[in-house]
């Protein structure tokens, strides 16, 4: 019979890196509250580099904003000796902040989690930390509890050969860096549109097109309500937002809402594969890359259900097996890939339609 200390499992320990002694404070307080959790604080970048080898954390929250040695250059040099080390990084919701955060994002950081303002009070700030940071550093650290996948209820319709039409993405932790590895990779004549959920804030959302953008092909941008859906353009949606595509006049257009969020999301996966899988039927291809969580699991059912097919990202190469977990274990996805190969198989897709990429 295994006594009381042999069931005690290790608490995971997290060092706060912050040059704020306020956000240290609140952080902290926060974080252990969380029974599994302990914490260790540093107050600038230096510092927690020079304590990493005698705290042995294991994960790390980065101000993304510090003098001297900001969040982007401790994360860069903490990369260099520790470079599977867990890291977080603790960014503004403003422009500064998330670009900021963006590059972090494309220098290792695995996710970030932004700061809790405009709330009434520390509770409510406390809360945010509790509800948004500690589930990703359990996530993060592989001791997160992953509940049994949800049987599909609605039953696959049959398998018909039909060209998609259009492809629609859903992506959270570590999506930044595995739509860097997609987007870019398709070439300038690819044939269908592309939309993606990326769940981020507004704000981040923007530069997160323009920089997908910059480093691409095609034309990427923030979705706009009324936006017709049009080959050779990649529309992400807006933050705080959910995205649909919606028949028109004018055709196919983007449509914007806010209604509840759906799976703690606005954006939401779900929303916008339902209504893929509404108007496009069974010419829809929808593809789950690397996230926290089960957004996109109910929408794949619709895209099933409709004839369409469904591609996920594997566990080996995705930050998270969430959400393409999800989808996998419920036995929805036609294919199981590999990061690398998620644009060879798009490509591949859209080539079954006539003149697919010609010229």
């Amino acid at each position: 019979m295994l006594t009381t200390r042999e069931l005690i499992v290790p608490k995971l320990r997290v060092l706060i890196v912050d040059d704020s002694t306020v956000a240290r404070r609140l952080l902290s307080d926060a974080l252990s509250q969380e029974p599994d959790l302990e914490v260790v604080t540093a107050a600038s970048g230096a510092i927690a580099l020079a304590k990493l080898s005698q705290v042995n954390p294991d994960a790390v929250t980065l101000d993304v904003e510090m003098p001297d040695l900001n969040g982007v250059e401790t994360l860069k040099r903490l990369r260099k000796a520790y470079p599977k080390m867990p890291v977080i990084m603790f960014s503004a919701t403003t422009i500064k902040g998330a670009a900021a955060t963006l590059d972090a994002l494309a220098a290792g950081a695995n996710d970030y989690v932004t700061k809790p303002t405009g709330t009434s009070g520390p509770q409510e700030a406390a809360a945010h930390i509790r509800r948004e940071l500690a589930p990703r550093i359990r996530a993060l650290c592989s001791r997160a509890s992953v509940a049994a996948p949800v049987v599909s209820v609605l039953p696959p319709a049959p398998k018909r050969i039909v060209p998609p039409a259009i492809i629609a993405i859903g992506v959270s932790t570590g999506g930044p860096n595995a739509l860097s590895a997609v987007i870019p990779a398709l070439p300038p004549a690819f044939p269908l549109p592309i939309v993606i959920v990326q769940h981020m804030p507004p704000v981040f959302t923007r530069l997160l097109g323009d920089r997908l953008g910059a480093e691409s092909a095609l034309r990427v941008q923030e979705a706009e309500p009324g936006m017709r859906v049009l080959p050779f353009n990649v529309y992400i949606a807006p933050g705080g937002f959910h995205m649909t595509v919606e028949r028109s006049a004018a055709g196919l257009v983007i449509g914007t809402n806010t209604q509840p969020h759906e799976n703690s999301c606005r954006p939401a996966v779900d929303v916008l594969f339902r209504s893929v899988a509404r108007e496009y039927g069974a010419a829809t291809l929808a593809v789950v890359l690397t996230g926290m969580g089960s957004d996109g699991l109910r929408g794949c059912e619709h895209v099933r259900a409709a004839g369409g097919r469904v591609v996920v990202q594997d566990e080996a190469s995705s930050v998270v097996w969430g959400m393409p977990g999800f989808v996998a274990r419920a036995g929805l996805a036609d294919k199981v890939l590999p990061l690398n190969e998620v644009p060879q198989e798009l490509m591949r897709q859209a080539a079954m339609r006539p003149s697919a990429m010609a010229g």
